[in-house]
């Protein structure tokens, strides 16, 4: 199930997920794919956006081809977009688990030796056979076959005609890092592998992928974390639209006095006389206290800790980030921006996604999936 949504009324955060802009990225990461047709990855309950809200706007966008993480997922999925092409990540684990993503219509990858002589079993035992996708493991040591294995099992399949594969698949490890020497060990691996599966889909390229260029594209690309509006390469400016804002209301605005502390531990010291607004979102709610103002380790080797935004501007989170409140130094925002001010902004407008991220010394991608469920969800356009 997605994520409950709190009452507008009395939530003390929320989140805006932009329908639009995330068909928007859907289009434009499908014209990078070239020649190649782009999916969309929806795991994770769309990186936390609402897998049957996003699905339903990718769908829109022209996106025929989905892949999920589990087969709860795909259930979920298969009931909104009955039509579509649902590829199942982590692929199946016992009969029960085979008998799920058959019923749903979905697809699985199988990822070892074990999964493919389960499926094959499932199917010989009711005479009939499915299709399915096989993942070989290029270098990143996850899920997959290894290379060895996918050649001996190509050819016994072409022997014995166990699993009907439409797709073979691997997931690179590095593609974020445009000169990263394993990009190209792991292409030309999957090449080797690919060249003896005759004539099925492939697909190499995750999001970061897309923008290592047609090589790695294939027949099918996967793109995720850009779709949510998230950096997929390091060392270009991020193309894609922000989908997700998230807001915090303020609950209180104090004023605290030059050397008075604020928050647990009295880890930190105003500097000054200073306005502070107190707003109702803490690392329940997955805004990291990692992230702190002032007393975490991080604070040593990543400097600056969360801001936020109030009338466009930029304010910093002081002291630690407690379980359900977040203290944010509002002294600068002139008192126009102030008056009559309810939210303050986490991120997604003034703020960036990865770079909230990064204050908290982690990524876009866990930061959008931690949010958690007390956050009033909207969705807008689509």
């Amino acid at each position: 199930m997605s994520l409950p949504s709190a009452d507008p009324r009395i939530a003390t955060a929320r989140l805006t997920v932009d329908l639009d802009a995330l068909a928007w990225n859907y289009r434009l990461l499908a014209e990078w794919s070239g020649q190649a047709n782009a999916a969309a990855v929806v795991k994770a309950d769309a990186y936390g956006t609402g897998l049957e809200q996003a699905g339903t706007a990718l769908a829109g966008a022209g996106c025929e081809t989905f892949f999920v993480a589990v087969p709860e997922e795909a259930v979920r999925l298969k009931r909104v977009l009955p039509g579509a092409q649902v590829f199942v990540l982590s692929g199946i684990f016992d009969e029960e688990s085979a008998a799920v993503v058959a019923e749903a219509g979905a697809v699985p990858i199988l990822n070892s030796l074990d999964q493919i002589d389960l499926w094959a079993g499932y199917w010989k035992a009711r005479g009939s056979r499915r299709p399915c996708a096989i993942h070989v493991d290029t270098g990143m040591n996850r899920l997959g076959l290894s290379e060895a294995e996918a050649l001996a099992f190509a050819d016994r399949n072409a022997r014995d005609h166990l699993v009907t594969p439409i797709l073979l698949m691997s997931h690179l490890a590095c593609a974020d890092q445009r000169d990263h020497p394993l990009n190209r060990q792991q292409l030309d691996t999957f090449q080797r592998v690919r060249s003896a599966f005759g004539d099925i889909e492939s697909s190499l390229a995750n999001s970061a992928g897309v923008f290592l260029g047609s090589d790695y594209h294939f027949e099918l690309t996967r793109p995720g974390i850009a779709l949510y509006g998230g950096e997929a390469a390091s060392g270009m400016a991020n193309p894609m639209r922000a989908v997700v804002r998230a807001e915090a209301r303020i609950l209180q605005v104090r004023r605290v006095r030059a050397g008075e502390p604020v928050s647990y531990g009295a880890a930190q010291a105003l500097e000054r006389d200073s306005l502070v607004a107190v707003c109702g979102a803490g690392y329940a709610d997955g805004y990291h206290r990692a992230g702190s103002g002032a007393g975490v380790p991080l604070r040593g080797s990543v400097a600056g800790g969360f801001h936020g935004a109030l009338a466009g501007h930029r304010v910093p989170v002081v002291g630690r980030v407690t379980m359900d409140l977040t203290l944010f130094d509002i002294t600068d925002v002139p008192d126009a921006g102030i008056a009559g001010a309810e939210w303050i902004e986490l991120f997604g407008g003034t703020i960036p996604l990865d770079d909230a991220a990064r204050a908290a010394g982690t990524i876009g991608y866990e930061l959008l999936t931690s949010l958690g469920a007390r956050y009033h969800r909207r969705h807008v356009g689509g």
